[in-house]
């Protein structure tokens, strides 16, 4: 039960945090309701003619959210893992360098995100088809990520908290996968 309520305060912190991925709101498409605009206020006609000052604040704004979820995240996982003294010195070393590839990796994720906020109701199939494979690849490259670190972990702190790092990990990545995909609108 402790382990839940935890996972769950870590959900709460981190859906708090999430939503500034999407900091870039996509033009509403013609035709649809106000009630179906209602995310997207007065930012929407500016995201349709962005201005190198506003791209430079949502660079800034996603670099923030970065830093809190990374620091929410190293905040669950020591909680969950409960490491003694020597698992802590060979985990977290470990950690950080999968945080840091991790970080590499959404960067595509984040690069994506804000092609299809630029293209969001003006999108051809190509462009979709392509968004949708760089979105299936970052998915594969963020996989076989975890399964390399899996590796590392379970060689240097064995099989048990392998698995934990891997659950607890997999876990939070869903979270905030959901967060951004809520706010990301379907396709036009």
């Amino acid at each position: 039960m402790k382990m839940r309520e935890m996972l769950l305060i870590a959900a709460m912190m981190l859906l708090a945090v999430a939503p500034a991925v999407t900091a870039q709101n996509p033009p509403a498409a013609s035709g649809q309701s106000q009630a179906t605009t209602k995310k997207a206020p007065a930012k929407t006609q500016a995201a349709a003619a962005p201005q190198s000052a506003e791209q430079q604040n949502i660079q800034e704004y996603i670099e923030l959210l970065r830093t809190d979820v990374r620091k929410s995240k190293s905040q669950v996982m020591g909680a969950v893992m409960a490491l003694d003294a020597d698992q802590a010195t060979k985990f977290w070393p470990i950690y950080k360098e999968y945080s840091t590839e991790l970080d590499k990796i959404n960067d595509l994720r984040v690069a994506n995100i804000q092609e299809y906020a630029r293209e969001y109701g003006r999108l051809t199939d190509d462009q979709a088809d392509a968004l949708i494979k760089k979105a299936m690849e970052y998915h594969k490259q963020r996989t076989d990520l975890l399964a390399n670190y899996y590796e590392r972990m379970r060689q240097s702190l064995g099989g048990v908290t392998a698995a934990r790092f891997v659950q607890v990990e997999n876990q939070l990545l869903l979270l905030i996968d959901l967060e951004i995909n809520a706010q990301l609108p379907v396709a036009q």
